[in-house]
């Protein structure tokens, strides 16, 4: 069986494409870098990080670019013997206006290297590359018509002004000929996300809506002319969970359709795990795998009938058993490299944040917590609703303004961390910083009462245990774990926290973190970093969407 979120964490907008035996997916990363994470699989029940293609300035550069902004639901494919991806780079997101421009590479494998970006358009996001029978190949883009109050975590229908589909000229890396308005989507609105495909004569158009929120689906048409005129499916959606409030897998939308060798037929799609009793899901935009098949009307369903998706579905004959989640846990003594789960934001230039000394990660302290610009932040995703992280670090502050430690982060708004920095009478000393999303009061606030003195010098453990909804950070400076200050909301550290989940599209992270607002860089030390998935204890839904995920 296909155990979902085949991808856990933060991994939203899959694009599907199979190669042969080889299936891959690419999903959106916003504001983290490198840009795009590919997934491989060969029995779409295990799957491997393999690339993220977008790593170097000429591709991208997102300092400035505001929180869940950056790279929008690439599309990725295979033709004419290589990769092509294409990837949109929003640079605004409040106000009527996205500022949203969308680029394509290539490569002649999955893990490169890739072509520097040839520019596309500028008119919408969420771009996709379709290759049709004939040679030919033609762009498809959302369409954002700024006439309309579509401002930030309010999103409105008229803004979203149906799927344009305009021919794209490899040889000369330019849309040519007219632009057609080929759909404009179904009643529900914010029509997004387009992808087509052909079978028996039809042009099939997959299409997302309903904002990305709880009325997210996953909306089909057709066509026998790919200029249109496209006709909705009978149901109108494929795929949503909005009249299902009791599934396990929630706003569940933005699809892609994959034909195996055999026939059968699966669909990826972004969906997410809500902690019990909450519309609050940490661990962000997830991926997830659906069974479908055929009709006599050569319209697709859901093989398990409705359209709710399903936590486990029959895998491709031969598939293996899924294998176990496990501990994760990074000594940087001797790495050359940084481990691939860990990401960080926005800079191409990460010589200026980080570097692996032989010894330790080193992190240089640079702008402030939550800086659009330069933030020292190395982390990975959450992936798990109870999980817990340790570090261990040196660090040796000067003053109040060089500080370095745990975090469990979202956005410049919404993070709590545990910080070692310095006052003016204790020395060195453990504080927290916090910023609980309490919109549009974002002020940070200093949950310890009181600094907690250390020793002068010396190596501290930090860690975070996150149970569900509950946060308590922990240290041993030499003396034995004990809690440092009081549990905290995890809850907020997700899509619905703050402003809500049409505002912000990433997902929970826990990670090292350093900065001096003093411009001196003073350099953190961490020697080692552990992710330990646990058994949520919050509630029977959590347990059991837990056990699932970590094959307990």
């Amino acid at each position: 069986m296909i155990r979902n979120p085949v991808l856990p964490g933060f991994n939203p907008d899959p694009s599907f494409c199979r190669v042969g035996d080889d299936f891959y997916i690419a999903t959106s990363t916003f504001e983290w870098y490198p840009g795009v994470q590919i997934h491989h699989s060969r029995d779409l029940v295990n799957w491997t990080l393999v690339s993220r293609p977008l790593n170097r300035a000429s591709q991208l550069d997102l300092r400035g670019n505001p929180d869940s902004c950056g790279v929008w639901a690439p599309c990725l494919s295979n033709s004419d013997g290589q990769f092509w991806l294409v990837y949109t780079d929003v640079k605004r997101f409040e106000g009527n206006f996205k500022d949203a421009h969308n680029y394509i590479v290539t490569a002649p494998a999955v893990t490169g290297p890739w072509s520097d970006p040839v520019y596309v358009n500028s008119s919408g996001f969420d771009p996709s590359l379709f290759h049709d029978e004939d040679g030919r190949k033609w762009v498809l883009n959302m369409v954002w018509n700024h006439r309309t109050g579509s401002i930030g975590g309010q999103p409105k229908a008229p803004a979203f002004d149906g799927i344009l589909l305009q021919e794209w000229d490899a040889g000369q890396g330019r849309l040519v000929g007219p632009v057609t308005n080929i759909y404009r989507g179904t009643p529900l609105g914010l029509v997004e996300g387009p992808h087509l495909f052909k079978r028996n004569g039809w042009y099939y158009l997959i299409t997302a809506e309903g904002g990305t929120g709880y009325e997210h689906a996953v909306t089909m048409a057709r066509s026998r002319e790919l200029q249109g005129p496209y006709e909705t499916h009978p149901q109108r959606h494929l795929l949503t969970s909005k009249d299902a409030p009791g599934a396990a897998l929630q706003r569940a939308g933005h699809g892609q359709i994959v034909e195996l060798a055999d026939g059968s037929v699966y669909a990826a799609h972004l969906c997410t795990r809500p902690l019990p009793g909450t519309r609050r899901s940490p661990l962000g935009r997830e991926t997830a795998l659906q069974r479908c098949e055929w009709h006599s009307d050569d319209w697709l369903y859901l093989a398990h009938g409705g359209q709710a998706p399903a936590l486990e579905v029959p895998a491709p004959r031969g598939a293996g058993p899924r294998l176990p989640r496990v501990a994760v846990q990074r000594q940087f003594a001797g790495c050359t490299a940084l481990p691939p789960e860990f990401q960080w934001l926005r800079t191409p230039e990460p010589e200026r944040l980080f570097t692996l000394t032989g010894g330790a990660l080193r992190l240089f302290g640079r702008e402030s917590v939550g800086s659009w610009f330069e933030q020292s932040l190395v982390a990975r995703r959450q992936e798990d609703h109870a999980f817990r992280a340790e570090t261990l670090l040196r660090f040796s502050p000067t003053n109040y303004q060089q500080a370095a430690g745990l975090t469990h982060y979202y956005n410049r708004h919404k993070f709590h961390f545990l910080a070692l920095t310095w006052h003016e009478t204790l020395g060195r000393v453990l504080s927290i910083l916090s910023c609980p999303g309490d919109w549009p009061d974002t002020r940070l606030q200093f949950p310890l009462a009181e600094p907690v003195r250390l020793p002068g010098h010396g190596p501290v453990q930090l860690a975070a245990e996150v149970d569900g909804e509950r946060l308590q950070f922990q240290a041993d400076w030499g003396e034995g774990w004990r809690d440092v200050g009081p549990v905290l909301d995890a809850s907020v550290i997700s899509d619905e926290g703050g402003r809500g989940e049409h505002a912000s599209f990433t997902g929970a992270f826990v990670g090292m973190l350093a900065f001096d607002t003093s411009g001196g860089a003073c350099a953190a030390d961490y020697e080692r970093f552990s992710y330990l998935p646990r058994l949520a204890s919050t509630g029977h839904a959590a347990a059991t969407a837990q056990a699932a995920a970590v094959d307990a």
